[in-house]
């Protein structure tokens, strides 16, 4: 027969959680030391890969925004001397007009000093579309979806709704269209006026960029210029895209037309942090939540997400599907 008091038996139970708890903190340090250390061996190996002559492959994924990280990464590979040629990779439906803009301007710059040809995965619409062209030959899988040649202009009219609730906003402003349109009473007939001459002066720009970069007619480009997406297949024939393919096929190019030398390897430059990159705080929350910490988990988790979803404002080149009916 035991000895043990109820009193005792608690003491040594609060002891051994306190021992658990110990060594499952320690466990998870440990492991997240020896992830951080083996992204670093990793992520050194990569930076010495593009320390020899290679085709660099810059990734255009997500929502465009023009945004400075984008941009000095591409400045970066312009002025790499290991880099022999550019894979242009897009996955993306578009983003702000003047983040297009600003992107379309940089990869042209780019162009001027190595080979680049745009390697589309499963779409490059609008905004998107405008990067494509910024390199010399676009490639592009049969089933991809290319185009929505447009600029569009959203904005929430609340109005009904207020008047619902009985809520109405005033507001004293030094003309009709200062700060315009507001959201908050429907939109007047110059107001509505104005926000079209702002699109239809990006449209007209767009329509611009897309006519000299492609070589069209103005007849061919009045055929892909209501908006709409097309296929790759479908993109040939329309001069949206030179040929149906994947990447291997852009590699083939590079070394068929403009002379890149034959068998380099691809590069990927990104302006990921390494740490990231390689996944190494995903792992640790996983860890951390399959020992018991829960909270330490969403914390390591969170560093995966953060800075995502930015909102978009202003004019924007960008496709979604509609709603089904």
């Amino acid at each position: 027969m035991s000895n043990t008091s109820p009193a005792d038996y608690i003491v040594d139970r609060r002891l051994l959680q306190r021992k658990l708890s110990f060594w499952r903190v320690v466990s998870i340090l440990l492991l997240i030391a020896g992830l951080v250390f083996i992204g670093l061996r990793v992520s050194g190996r990569s930076s010495l890969g593009l320390a020899s002559s290679h085709i660099a492959r810059i990734t255009i994924s997500g929502v465009i925004t023009g945004d400075r990280a984008t941009l000095k990464l591409i400045n970066d590979v312009a002025e790499s001397k290991n880099t022999a040629g550019v894979i242009l990779a897009i996955d993306s439906p578009g983003g702000t007009t003047t983040g297009a803009e600003k992107l379309f301007i940089a990869l042209r710059r780019l162009a001027a000093k190595k080979p680049m040809v745009a390697v589309v995965g499963t779409m490059a619409a609008s905004g998107a579309y405008i990067a494509a062209i910024g390199a010399d030959h676009i490639v592009a899988p049969g089933n991809a979806l290319v185009g929505s040649i447009g600029v569009l202009f959203e904005y929430p009219d609340l109005s009904g709704l207020l008047g619902k609730v009985g809520v109405k906003m005033d507001s004293v402003k030094s003309s009709p269209l200062k700060a315009e349109p507001s959201g908050y009473e429907p939109t007047s007939p110059e107001v509505r006026a104005a926000l079209a001459s702002l699109v239809a002066d990006s449209f007209t720009w767009f329509k611009g960029l897309v006519k000299d970069r492609r070589g069209m007619t103005d007849a061919q480009l009045a055929a892909v210029d209501d908006g709409r997406v097309f296929t790759g297949r479908q993109g040939i024939g329309l001069k949206l895209i030179d040929e149906v393919g994947e990447e291997r096929e852009g590699v083939a190019w590079l070394e068929r037309v403009r002379k890149v030398p034959h068998g380099l390897p691809v590069r990927d430059w990104t302006t990921t942090d390494r740490f990231q990159r390689f996944g190494i705080f995903s792992s640790a929350a996983k860890i951390a939540e399959v020992l018991g910490f829960p909270a330490l988990a969403n914390v390591l988790g969170g560093t995966e997400t953060y800075a995502q979803g930015q909102l978009l404002d202003g004019l924007v080149a960008i496709w979604q599907a509609g709603p089904a009916n």
